[in-house]
């Protein structure tokens, strides 16, 4: 009695309950309403944090698939999700997956997870013992890095070029830990609008990396956050399109099409390695609530929201770089995207790199320093920046600032002597 008393309450005020829980909900990494928006950074020039663009956030669409989901599924959200977790939100993002790739999606091989970020872990640790070796991009995301370092994994870096992953380096790292008598447990890779760096790895590449994966006997962590922030150019495939092998491991998230607040992201993986994975999980379950509104609201499918976030992401990333040409164009060297929320800046190496950092910080800007992307923590001269949250007049004139904090922090006059991303030492070096 109680309980159905709790939900005809619900449902009499479903509106109000949905917006302040869905408001709730994203304030950490995305704004509402306007009159909250100044309290999300006190930062005035915030380029270190990738989240997705707040004015587009689709307030009146979810309180009304709020609303829809309290009415509907009350009595189910007083149950335990399970493993799998709730199945209208699998089915939904197997249709995403579906009309991305072109592929059958099995919504009883997708696993939700709290974010991607649980499903890194989670992977991880199925796969894995302390001390044993994993490849991964010698610049990757920062949260991966930190969450294999505290499992006690080997960190094996493998130099990125335009095409992302280097196969050649990729081959020597195997080779070389078989001859240690040792076999990588995994590869992961950030294929598509890859973390730092906005590189995409093309479909024959793509190819070639699970061949190789599967002569050594190696699975392939896949990580596609950014899949749907697609501005122009082909739409490569993901590897689990390419291979129907249970060695293929995939992972995504909603954060950067949606917003991180939900915290709602998930595993693709077929049986047995699905099973490996699950026996993994002791937690009951992910968000019933989240995965239900986000299932109504994608209930038609993902192309409609995508059309609307995409292109103010697109003219932000074509600021970005327009003000990087017109205020740096002597000092560095950057990546223009075709997805993603991230440029990736080469500096002078004469950069005095902590002094920027201060002189950034006291101006009221921040970026993340190439440091917290190498795999062991070198401090490189690169930086990133994400563009997806700013306004256009902060990129307009944030940029300018940026570009004379390196100025003042370069320790000579000289020419840059360089035109490409890459450094040497990147180019030859695999550890």
């Amino acid at each position: 009695m109680r309980l159905g008393r709790t939900f005809e309450l619900l449902r009499t005020c479903a509106n109000k309950f949905a917006f302040e829980l869905l408001r709730n909900s994203v304030r950490y990494n995305c704004a509402a309403p306007k009159r909250t928006r100044q309290r999300m950074s006190s930062i005035p020039y915030d380029f270190g944090t990738g989240r997705s663009d707040p004015a587009t956030f689709p307030t009146e669409g979810l309180k009304t698939a709020a609303a829809q989901v309290i009415e509907r599924e009350g009595d189910h959200l007083s149950d335990y999700p399970g493993k799998l977790g709730h199945p209208g939100f699998r089915q939904a993002m197997a249709a995403r997956e579906a009309g991305r790739e072109g592929v059958a999606v099995d919504p009883d091989h997708l696993v939700i997870t709290n974010g991607s970020m649980q499903a890194v872990t989670l992977t991880a640790e199925a796969l894995t013992e302390p001390g044993d070796a994993v490849l991964l991009e010698a610049y990757s995301y920062p949260g991966t890095l930190s969450a294999y370092r505290s499992l006690k994994l080997d960190l094996v870096g493998i130099p990125l070029d335009e095409g992302g992953m280097r196969l050649d380096a990729v081959e020597d790292a195997l080779t070389r830990l078989q001859a240690a008598g040792r076999t990588a447990k995994f590869i992961y890779a950030i294929s598509t609008y890859q973390n730092p760096t906005g590189f995409v790895m093309p479909k024959q590449r793509r190819l070639q990396l699970i061949q190789l994966a599967r002569r050594f006997g190696v699975p392939v962590i896949e990580d596609n956050c950014y899949g749907d922030v697609h501005y122009e150019g082909p739409v490569e495939p993901a590897m689990y399109a390419l291979d129907d092998g249970a060695d293929q491991i995939y992972l995504c998230s909603l954060s950067k099409i949606l917003a991180p607040g939900f915290r709602l992201g998930y595993i693709y993986a077929r049986p047995p390695m699905l099973d490996r994975i699950l026996a993994r999980r002791h937690d009951a379950g992910g968000n019933s609530f989240a995965a239900a509104v986000v299932a109504e609201f994608y209930r038609n499918g993902i192309a409609g929201h995508a059309a609307v976030t995409t292109p103010p992401l697109r003219r932000k990333r074509d600021l970005t770089c327009q003000r990087l040409e017109e205020t740096a164009a002597d000092l560095c060297v950057w990546s223009k995207p075709v997805g993603g929320l991230f440029i990736w800046v080469r500096l002078p190496d004469d950069v005095d790199r902590a002094k920027l950092a201060e002189l950034a910080q006291s101006r009221g800007l921040s970026y993340l320093p190439g440091a917290a992307f190498h795999y062991q923590g070198a401090d490189v001269p690169y930086l990133r920046l994400a563009f997806g949250h700013l306004t256009e007049a902060q990129i307009n004139e944030g940029v300018p600032i940026l570009a004379r904090c390196i100025r003042e922090a370069r320790t000579s006059n000289e020419a840059i002597g360089f035109d490409s991303l890459f450094r040497l030492q990147d180019k030859e070096q695999s550890q």
